[in-house]
Parts: structure tokens; C-alpha cells; sequence
């Protein structure tokens, strides 16, 4: 989003601040297209071989509880090498408050062909696709290009 800088305003909460105000849950990450069933694998010498039966969302499950046991000992000891390995752990996929403020002209570039529409990341190309596609008029003034 900061890439989109002309006209726009944004404002978020901080992890540093709140990431030990609530409990983890499998609910504080990013898991729109989360595939639970597949099977995780570990390294042995070169190869990887599979983990057993284990699948992706146990091993979540297990790094949830984790991060979940970090906080509550950060919570109860305000001992801050805990919050340090929290912070640290935390994956990419953690959710965060953002507030974005933008014009239907931030949005035609954002919206592009050749900038967030065929995006891989499905944060771009489906839910703010999605997002910016009810907006009203946005045929007419974001995806002006698709009227035949």
C-alpha cells in the first residue's frame, strides 16, 4: 500500500504494542486460503522426506501454542526476553488493524493490469479486487478497460 503515496493516508496499531493484549489464535493470522491438509516434510541429509501424517495445520496448531505461551509468560513476568522471542517468531501471516485513506485515482493505479489485479498474492487479486470492484462506480472510473 505505502507504494501508492499521492493523496493517501494511513494509519495503523502497533505489534509492539498489542501483540500481548490477546490471546493467539489461528483467527490473528492471515488464512483466506489456507490449505490445512497438506503434509509438511522435514530435511534429512539432502532430501525432504514427509512427516508422518503430519499436516500443515498441526504444525500451526503447535507454533500457535507456542506463541501463545510466550505471551502469557511475557504477561505474567513482564520479563521482556519473552516479548524479544514473540516478536521475533511471529510469522508474516500475523493480522494487523490498518486504516487506508485514497481517491478513485489511487485506486486506477492500484487496480491496473499491469499493477495489483493478476497479483499472486490473493490479498491483492481477489479481496481488494473484490473490494474495490463494489465500490460504486468503479466500472466506469477503476476498470474502465474491461467494458467491451
Amino acid at each position: 500500500m505505502d507504494t501508492y503515496k499521492v493523496g493517501t493516508v494511513s494509519n495503523s496499531t502497533s505489534t509492539m504494542h498489542k501483540l500481548t493484549s490477546t490471546p493467539i489464535t489461528l483467527k490473528c493470522f492471515e488464512t483466506d486460503d489456507f490449505n490445512s491438509d497438506l503434509i509438511y516434510y522435514k530435511q534429512e541429509g539432502d532430501t525432504f522426506t514427509p512427516a508422518g501424517e503430519n499436516s500443515i495445520k498441526q504444525l500451526s496448531e503447535f507454533f500457535i501454542e507456542q506463541l501463545e505461551f510466550l505471551r502469557q509468560k511475557y504477561n505474567e513476568t513482564k520479563d521482556k526476553r519473552y516479548w524479544k522471542e514473540l516478536i521475533r517468531w511471529l510469522p508474516e501471516g500475523w493480522l494487523q488493524t490498518r486504516t487506508w485513506t485514497c481517491n478513485y485515482e489511487n485506486l486506477l493505479g492500484i487496480c491496473s493490469k499491469g499493477q495489483r489485479r493478476n497479483h499472486k498474492l490473493t490479498e491483492w487479486s481477489d479481496a481488494f479486487m473484490s473490494f474495490a470492484r463494489g465500490l460504486p462506480y468503479a466500472q466506469e472510473l477503476i476498470f474502465l478497460d474491461e467494458i467491451s
